[in-house]
C-alpha cells in the first residue's frame, strides 16, 4: 500500500513538473519570437527611412500633406467658434 501511494506520488509529481516546464519553455520561447520579430520589423523600418533620406524622395513633404493639414486647421477653427458662441 506504500509503495502504490510512493509511486502515484512520483508519477503526479513527475507530471506536474514536466507541464510546468512545458508552459515556462513555450512562454519564453514565445518571448523570444517576437522580440525577434519586433526587432527585425524597426530594422527594417528604419531602413526604409534611410533610404527615403538617401534617395532625397520625401514622401512626407508638405506639399502632400497640405491637404491634411488644413483639414485640421479648419476643424480646429470650427470647434474653437463653437466654443465661443455660449
Amino acid at each position: 500500500m506504500l509503495r502504490k501511494r510512493v509511486f502515484w506520488f512520483s508519477v503526479g509529481l513527475a507530471t506536474t513538473g514536466a507541464a510546468i516546464t512545458h508552459f515556462s519553455l513555450r512562454d519564453l520561447w514565445t518571448d523570444s519570437a517576437s522580440l525577434s520579430y519586433d526587432l527585425e520589423q524597426k530594422f527594417q523600418n528604419l531602413e526604409t527611412r534611410v533610404s527615403n533620406l538617401e534617395g532625397g524622395n520625401n514622401p512626407t513633404s508638405h506639399e502632400e500633406n497640405y491637404p491634411q493639414i488644413m483639414d485640421i486647421f479648419f476643424l480646429y477653427m470650427i470647434w474653437k467658434d463653437a466654443g465661443n458662441l455660449n
